[in-house]
């Protein structure tokens, strides 16, 4: 089974998503950056063929998905398309979260502002808020983090579109050492290449660390994404991300629910998904279907 692409509009913003899957309970599959919704492509499937309806959406600004008229990417606009798209799409409260990256701050959020909505979460390859907290002001993670402050300046714009966003590849390669994401980052590329997408892209970071557009209204999700879910979570990371060291995971286990699992992958890196498919969806399917 392949996925199929499809188009949902959600607060104010036409989202396209991959779907696998036409009953069961709802599977939310969220990516991170640099990313697309194919970072799911080998999950859909299983997913489906266990029992779930699974979809993965393009976030806002991520192309096809359409660009926020405001330029509004924190974190918290991300968790009500969450919802809406959980409320569009017909979920019940037995739906499953999963998200990498972005998507697992995303997806942290929408669990903790509609526990009714979600009955399981998976997250993957950023810790939860408070354990990221009591580690990222280390030279070696800051060093790590470099990026995150270089996309607060202009010059972020012109260069990371340069040479065909040859700046993605540079990420891939540091943060899963090892691993050739060529094949994906076509995708990745095909999201992103677009001045405004990879404007958005970046607005992600500019509205996180740097003076980037916030809209008040959204101040409750925000504040959601660094909770701590009532949902058992799944929280899985690559021992050589080359993006947030496996040292981030030593407390993670504090920041979740007491139902929660933290599990350390050997030879992977930040893209875990993609590195490792088959350990990955095995992990992921025992966790949501139990």
């Amino acid at each position: 089974m392949q996925p199929t692409e499809h188009r949902v509009d959600l607060n104010g913003i036409e989202f396209a998503y991959l779907a696998c899957g036409d009953d069961g309970p709802l599977a939310i599959c969220l990516h991170g950056f640099p990313d697309s919704a194919w970072t799911w492509r080998h999950l859909l499937p299983e997913l489906a063929a266990a029992g779930f309806r699974a979809v993965a959406p393009w976030l806002r600004g991520y192309a096809p998905t359409g660009l926020d008229a405001q330029g509004r990417y924190q974190n918290g606009a991300s968790v009500t398309d969450v919802t809406a798209l959980h409320d569009a799409l017909g979920g019940d409260a037995d739906a499953v979260l999963i998200g990498h990256d972005w998507g697992a701050r995303i997806a942290t959020g929408a669990a903790v502002v509609a526990p009714t909505r979600f009955a399981k979460l998976v997250t993957s390859a950023v810790p939860p808020a408070g354990a990221v907290a009591q580690g990222f002001l280390t030279y070696r993670q800051l060093h790590r983090s470099w990026y995150m402050f270089f996309f607060q300046s202009p010059l972020s714009d012109m260069v990371v579109g340069m040479n065909d966003l040859e700046f993605i590849d540079g990420l891939w390669a540091d943060w899963s050492p090892g691993y050739d994401g060529a094949a994906h980052a076509a995708a990745v590329k095909d999201a992103l290449r677009g001045p405004a997408n990879l404007a958005a892209a970046i607005g992600y970071y500019r509205a996180t660390l740097g003076d980037g557009p916030k809209d008040p209204k959204y101040d409750t999700e925000q504040a959601a994404t660094g909770g701590v879910p009532s949902q058992p979570t799944l929280y899985l990371h690559g021992k050589n991300d080359g993006c947030l060291g496996v040292d981030l995971t030593t407390n993670a286990a504090a920041f979740l629910s007491p139902e929660s699992r933290v599990e350390v992958l050997d030879d992977c890196g930040h893209f875990l998904q993609v590195e490792r498919p088959e350990l990955v969806n095995q992990l992921v399917l025992d966790w949501v279907k139990t």
